[in-house]
């Protein structure tokens, strides 16, 4: 980004403000007075903030803007735009960021990687300006004490590259996108394949830096006991900007094991996916075997079918995940050959879809420290040689190198009995006759039905077969095709309902889905916070709400699905 210095945005700020009607407050007149309050907090700072301001006047704002845009949804030339970003590379600058905020009662929307599905760390339907955290990237990791410091703006794949830089027997349980920034991932709960082992991030999390709404620096310590389960699980950017989190390491074997094993409608998928539910969240805690079902076309004419994929990390070796599977779970019919042994931080390449390629042999794999987003792991792909393809795409796996190419719509469920067989049926027929939603199935056990649902704020915990993800991407970019895709994700998830939990139908915080309900943070937002507080975080939303009326009393940091405070 290129610095502009502060007297020369104020200028231009001036003299446009000057050609408008004096008659009303304008969006140029906010931010002109958004920036002198700006410099004033930093004359006598050793940590200038001019460098730090983008503006639309500013050549990078596009640039700025778009890079960490991961939904095109949210691109369209009527999205309401940000009056500036600021990318801070001091905790002073936040400071003063909050303080300003405050006094022209601007909306901050706070961004660390930009991966939440809806958008709202990069959009609003009133004036406001994003916090960007892409600076603030240190990683610094203790081996001895199985810890690291992570700041908010890093990714999880320079995390994970760090980690790997100092241990091939330490890892940590994240999810499978390595674009992915650590403040709202490890915030909002944070999913991975290592859950069934280890459990959550926020399971690990010991540890955080946070600025709340007075400017005040807080750790665990000084922030106190309610305020630190609320942004471990409760989504931090409603209670305060996190600057780092400190996590404690979790240990992995030299040599790991994965699978991806696919079948068809052809090859009596429906059988093995109904068995699959009866023993996935049974199997040792060292074995996570994924999910995703979706529609392809058969080579061989226009018929379609349902692949069923199974893609596995089992904390071995191969010969035992292979006499495991074989007594467990027989139906799925594994053999060695399907199976792959390499470190634990390759396995990760494997499961993001990036090829593995000499810069991944060994050591710590730089691919992880690009911080471009690919929307390959978006998709599984079958390899070329297969007979069977995604309907509607090429046969051949394509590694997509243009940021920000897709625009997606997720939803969520949690199944917590088996879906029977005519069920099954009936929703593979739907899927075929709907063609794009793609399901996923991560599964529970192991140390997910060992914590208890009080103990962070997501409390999704025993009693849970699987986590259910709808995933629809296309790349049309028409405002009705959108919506035509939208409610093709919405028809999917409404044909679901008879076999999923209910009441209320639960949903995770970190698939973030407008649907369940949008907060205007008037008069009503404690109501409009609960449509989708429950569903979100159960019997704990009452606590977090506790939480947030007690530590910003006047919801300064809020946002489309934030944590409201109680009614005055």
């Amino acid at each position: 980004m290129r610095n502009i210095s502060l007297e020369i945005v104020l200028f231009y700020f001036s003299l446009f403000s000057f050609l408008l009607p004096l008659s009303c407050p304008t969006s140029d007149s906010v931010t002109h007075a958004f920036l002198e309050c700006l410099e004033n907090h930093s004359q006598f700072s050793s940590y200038p903030i001019s460098g730090i301001i983008c503006t639309p006047n500013n050549s990078s704002y596009p640039t700025v803007l778009q890079h960490y845009i991961r939904n095109l949804r949210y691109n369209m030339s009527t999205t309401q735009k940000p009056l500036l970003i600021l990318t801070p590379m001091h905790e002073s600058h936040i400071q003063s960021a909050i303080t300003c905020a405050k006094t022209h009662s601007l909306q901050m929307k706070i961004r660390s990687g930009g991966h939440d599905y809806e958008g709202i760390s990069y959009w609003s339907e009133v004036p406001f300006f994003i916090l960007d955290m892409f600076n603030l990237r240190s990683i610094k990791v203790n081996i001895e004490d199985e810890t690291a410091w992570v700041q908010a703006g890093a990714t999880v794949g320079e995390m994970l590259y760090k980690i790997a830089e100092k241990s091939n027997t330490h890892g940590f349980p994240v999810g499978v996108c390595p674009t992915m920034g650590v403040g709202g991932h490890l915030s909002g709960g944070g999913y991975g394949y290592l859950m069934r082992k280890y459990g959550l991030s926020v399971d690990n999390i010991v540890d955080a830096q946070l600025i709340d709404v007075n400017g005040r620096v807080l750790n665990r310590e000084t922030m106190g006991k309610d305020f630190f389960w609320a942004i471990t699980g409760g989504g931090a950017s409603s209670f305060g900007v996190v600057l780092a989190y400190k996590i404690k390491l979790v240990r992995v074997p030299a040599k790991v094991t994965v699978f991806d094993v696919h079948r068809t409608l052809e090859q009596n998928a429906t059988e093995i996916v109904y068995r699959y539910q009866h023993v996935a969240h049974k199997l040792p805690k060292e074995i996570f075997i994924r999910l995703t079902m979706m529609v392809m076309n058969i080579t061989e004419g226009n018929k379609k079918t349902i692949n069923a994929s199974f893609m596995s990390l089992f904390l071995g070796d191969s010969e035992t995940l292979v006499s495991l599977m074989n007594k467990r779970f027989p139906e799925l019919g594994l053999k060695k050959k399907d199976c792959k042994e390499m470190s634990f931080v390759q396995s990760y390449i494997k499961w993001t879809n990036y090829a593995l390629g000499t810069n991944c042999d060994i050591g710590a794999p730089k691919v992880l420290l690009n911080r471009a987003y690919n929307s390959t792991h978006l998709t599984r792909w079958h390899s070329s040689k297969s007979r069977y393809r995604p309907s509607g795409r090429s046969r051949t796996p394509q590694f997509q190198k243009k940021k920000n190419s897709t625009h997606l719509k997720r939803k969520s469920d949690y199944l917590k009995e088996p879906i029977p067989k005519d069920g099954l049926e009936y929703i593979c027929k739907r899927m075929i006759e709907l063609e794009k939603p793609m399901l996923t199935f991560n599964p529970y056990g192991g140390k997910m039905a060992k914590i208890t649902p009080s103990a962070k704020p997501f409390p999704h915990r025993a009693g849970i077969i699987c986590k259910i993800q709808y995933a629809t991407n296309w790349k049309e970019n028409d405002v009705k095709e959108s919506e035509h895709y939208v409610n093709l994700t919405i028809m999917l998830h409404t044909y679901m309902t008879p076999f999923v939990s209910k009441p209320p139908r639960e949903a995770y915080f970190n698939y973030r889905d407008l649907d369940l309900g949008i907060n205007h943070n008037g008069h009503g937002s404690y109501f409009e916070g609960a449509a989708y507080g429950d569903k979100y975080f159960k019997h704990n939303f009452k606590r977090l709400v506790h939480i947030k009326t007690k530590i910003d009393p006047d919801n300064f940091f809020r946002h489309e699905q934030s944590i409201p405070t109680l009614p005055s």
